[in-house]
């Protein structure tokens, strides 16, 4: 009698880095199937390395999504670049997300120089936003990013639609080594609600919100109750620098801050299977983004802090 097989369980970590809005959030968010990571067409969005993952029967790849690189000013910047580096040194892949309907610039120089010319594991370029472009344009786009460089593969896809990315998740699984399982089937990200409430309101605030505003703004989620009867409330600090910020927040007889509170609270809902009764403020917090201690206090951990 020959003894079955059992079937090698595959895992693995893999980094994603770009410049700015290349769509990293809008990808990890299709891999996973829900919002996990805030989209919007601000540069800095994304703060921490956010985790998605990613399981089948018989694989399960972990994805980290760090800050668009970019030369960092304030204390909040240095933190996002180390962030960046921090989740290169830990994975098992890199992403490399490029805009197709973007020129590849000074930008993408520095990352491939400063970045990717360190990094030991396999580099793939994930060419995104091929829904914008005409498809007789492609070969032209993807031969400017590659610049004469070797890449473990090369995979075009439309992260908002969808397309390619079951291709780039199969070519991933197969270069993963065996290993465990570290999240169970269903959970979706590492981090606790309280993180994935605070994204899903900054990102209501990016959207609706002026562009002088968004780069100061962190998201303070002071508290979240279960009232009972699938009922939670919660409450929020929206914090920013400057008073002016805090008037544009708000809103005419508090407008804006209402319509923060009304598109958050739906996506919150989504999230949390829940009623919610959402409270929120607006808090003044001059050069927050300076402030080690008040950088932990909002969530921005680091080993250096």
């Amino acid at each position: 009698m020959t003894e079955e097989k059992q079937p090698v369980f595959h895992s693995g970590f893999v980094a994603m880095i770009g410049r700015p809005n290349v769509g990293k959030s809008t990808l990890l968010n299709q891999v996973v199937g829900q919002k996990v990571a805030i989209m919007s067409n601000v540069a800095q969005t994304t703060r921490n390395k956010i985790q998605g993952v990613y399981t089948t029967k018989d694989a399960q790849l972990v994805f980290v999504d760090t800050p668009g690189v970019t030369k960092p000013r304030t204390k909040l910047g240095d933190f996002m670049e180390r962030s960046t580096y921090s989740a290169l040194s830990e994975v098992d892949a890199v992403l490399y997300v490029v805009s197709a309907v973007d020129k590849r610039g000074m930008g993408d120089q520095f990352i491939v120089d400063h970045v990717l010319d360190h990094v030991d594991k396999p580099v793939y370029l994930v060419v995104n936003k091929i829904d914008q472009v005409h498809p007789n344009d492609l070969p032209a786009i993807v031969d400017e990013y590659k610049g004469g460089r070797q890449y473990a593969g090369v995979i075009p896809v439309s992260a908002l639609n969808g397309n390619n990315v079951d291709q780039l998740l199969s070519t991933l699984v197969a270069a993963m080594p065996a290993g465990p399982q570290y999240y169970p089937a269903d959970q979706v990200s590492d981090h606790p609600e309280r993180f994935v409430i605070a994204e899903i309101i900054r990102e209501k605030v990016f959207h609706l919100t002026r562009d002088e505003v968004p780069h100061s703004v962190a998201v303070d989620v002071t508290s979240v109750k279960d009232q009972g009867d699938n009922h939670v409330q919660i409450s929020a600090n929206i914090v920013v620098e400057r008073p002016g910020q805090k008037g544009i927040i708000i809103g005419k007889k508090g407008a804006m801050l209402k319509k923060i509170g009304i598109l958050a609270r739906k996506d919150i809902e989504a999230l949390l299977g829940s009623h919610v009764y959402l409270q929120l403020w607006v808090k003044v917090v001059p050069k927050w983004r300076d402030k080690s201690s008040l950088l932990k206090e909002y969530g921005y951990r680091n080993k250096d802090y």
